[in-house]
């Protein structure tokens, strides 16, 4: 199984696991709420919930829901990329070497024999080895964001500043399905908000990595080809999941994810120009 794909499925189980609701408690977490409260939750939502829900409740009377959220979600993704610099760096690296490496796929395409395997093993290690690609280490960031994806999911659900605040007069405690039948409209917008973003910060890698191929092939006069993307329909599959249980979620929970994703799309820019800056 391919690192990209491996890492897809990865993070596609963490998106399961966090949408169907992991957190044996939805007692709301409020200021006064102790640790010794939540201690029988388990060791995700005391390390990581507990803390994030906090931080919540103490920013939003003091910058609103919306700034709370956001706030909260910018600190934990600075702190994950301060972690998994390297790793997010060697994703990247993996877009834009899948050419190279569908067309060692294809070369042993339909050879199973143990020698024509362990061949292609050794021509992709060298064209890892040739880019400075640790393809282990680039999964790094999905093991490490796993619980504190958990963590944050839980801590929108269970603060209690999301349950009782409102932006622009709207309860961000209403579901989307619940916005349709009152007619709360920013809770829609924030919805195909969070789609939006989340289908760029699933393609932007892509994206980046065609237009360095695309430039590369210029540099030396060669006809530009489009890889193929044999992850497409899992990746929309996911987004899919993503879109249907969010419908029925805390519109919160979308503002969430639409941020989460806005920091993604600009941590992979910020990124991608930190590693080509001779081009």
């Amino acid at each position: 199984m391919s690192n990209k794909r491996l890492t897809l499925l990865l993070t596609i189980a963490a998106m399961a696991f966090v949408l169907t609701g992991c957190s044996t408690s939805s007692e709301l977490i409020t200021l006064d709420t102790k640790v010794s409260d939540v201690m029988n939750d388990g060791f995700i939502t005391v390390l990581t919930t507990y803390p994030l829900s906090q931080a919540i409740n103490w920013l939003e009377p003091r910058v609103g829901i919306f700034m709370a959220i956001a706030i909260v979600t910018l600190v934990l993704n600075a702190i994950v990329l301060a972690l998994t610099f390297k790793s997010n760096v060697a994703m990247q690296k993996m877009q834009e070497i899948q050419p190279e490496l569908q067309k060692i796929q294809a070369k042993y395409e339909g050879r199973q024999d143990e020698i024509s395997q362990q061949r292609m093993a050794q021509e992709m290690q060298q064209l890892y080895n040739k880019y400075g690609i640790n393809p282990i280490g680039s999964l790094l960031t999905t093991f490490i964001q796993f619980p504190l994806l958990i963590g944050m999911y839980n801590a929108v659900r269970r603060s209690s500043a999301v349950a009782n605040a409102k932006f622009m007069n709207v309860s961000l405690s209403l579901s989307p399905a619940q916005a349709v039948q009152q007619k709360a409209w920013v809770c829609l917008v924030i919805f195909v908000l969070m789609i939006v973003t989340q289908v760029i910060s699933m393609k932007i890698p892509q994206w980046i990595a065609q237009y360095h191929a695309k430039k590369e092939a210029d540099r030396h006069h060669k006809s530009y080809q489009k890889p193929e993307n044999p992850n497409a329909m899992m990746t929309y599959g996911m987004l899919a999941m993503v879109a249907f249980a969010m419908y029925s979620l805390p519109t919160a929970l979308s503002l969430y994810y639409c941020i989460y994703s806005i920091v993604n799309i600009l941590k992979t820019i910020v990124i991608d120009k930190m590693t080509h800056k001779e081009a």
